[in-house]
Parts: structure tokens; C-alpha cells; sequence
């Protein structure tokens, strides 16, 4: 085999393609890399969490970072936290850069900069909107299959339905404080 993503003079066409993919599918595969209501904490600036869904070389605020050359050259997804499945991650990925890949997505100009501070889309902040993108997304349904979209949206609704029924202690304490 050979390298596909490096054509000699530094990323290829095909690499800017997969790369693209991922960035287009980011908002509504973000239910993949982040499950659980706490997984939207850590997205905030300058968490060194990615907000902004930009790519860049070696930029650690934006969402996708492309680092390495020839053979080591790669994109790291800043969005997955510790509580992800890994598995889902990758496929979400993997989708993501297939459909890039297929549809000829031509890959934007890195981001340089400060992507917390820039005007780029955001990734969803809550799972709610997480899971309602997944939901709705014809490409989830097409990579993963319907009953794969339906059981993740459902464990998203679980999660949400606990989350909303429990009293917190913050929620307590505030109470107690009114009275």
C-alpha cells in the first residue's frame, strides 16, 4: 500500500476531502463524541475543549487539528472527551470523511488564529441539541442505519429525562437560600 493522505508536497486532495467531510458532519454527529450531559462542560473558551467547528495546523483551539507530514501527517478530533465510546468516535469520523471522500468536499482554508474567539460555527452545547441534530440527520441514517440513529437518540433521551428529573444540590441550596 501506499500513502493516500500525503501526495510528496504535503496533504492531499484526498486527505482536504476527508478532513472536510469530518468538519461538515461535526455538528450533527456530535451526539458520537459527546454522550452524556456532562460531556457539554468542558466546551467552553479557552478550556482548550474545542468550540468553534474550524480546522487548523497545530491549532489546539479549533475542533480538527492537523498535525505530522509524510507519513505521520493526521487530523486529531479535539472533540471526543474521556467519556466517549471510541468505537462510535471512529465511526463517526469515518463517516464523516467517507462522505467528504464522495461528494468532492473541497477542504477551507486553515483556520490561524484563536478559533474561541472567531465567527466560525459552534459545536451544539447541550446534549438536547446534540441529539435533535442526530436525529434529523439523513447522513447518520444513511452511514449507520435507522435502528442505530433510533437506540443512540433513545439513550440520549434516557439521559435527558434522568438529568430533568433530579433535584440537584445546587438546586437546593438556591431553594433554601429564597426562603
Amino acid at each position: 500500500g501506499s500513502i493516500v493522505f500525503d501526495s510528496g508536497d504535503g496533504p492531499s486532495e484526498l486527505f482536504g476531502q476527508f478532513v472536510a467531510g469530518i468538519q461538515a458532519t461535526m455538528e450533527e454527529f456530535t451526539l458520537l463524541y459527546a454522550p452524556n450531559i456532562n460531556s457539554y462542560k468542558r466546551f467552553q473558551p479557552g478550556s482548550f475543549a474545542p468550540t468553534a467547528i474550524a480546522w487548523g495546523h497545530d491549532n489546539r483551539t479549533c475542533a480538527l487539528r492537523v498535525v505530522g507530514h509524510g507519513s505521520g501527517l493526521r487530523v486529531e478530533n479535539r472533540l471526543p472527551g474521556g467519556d466517549v465510546n471510541p468505537y462510535l468516535a471512529l465511526a463517526g469520523m469515518l463517516a464523516g470523511g467517507l462522505h467528504g471522500i464522495e461528494n468532492a468536499l473541497e477542504l477551507e482554508e486553515a483556520f490561524v488564529g484563536n478559533a474561541y474567539e472567531s465567527d466560525k460555527p459552534h459545536v451544539p452545547t447541550t446534549l438536547q441539541a446534540a441529539r435533535d441534530l442526530f436525529a434529523e440527520s439523513n447522513l447518520a441514517r444513511q452511514a449507520f442505519g435507522d435502528e442505530v440513529v433510533e437506540h443512540y437518540v433513545n439513550a440520549a433521551d434516557v439521559e435527558l429525562a434522568a438529568y430533568n428529573a433530579t433535584v440537584t444540590d445546587w438546586e437546593r441550596m438556591r431553594g433554601f437560600e429564597r426562603l
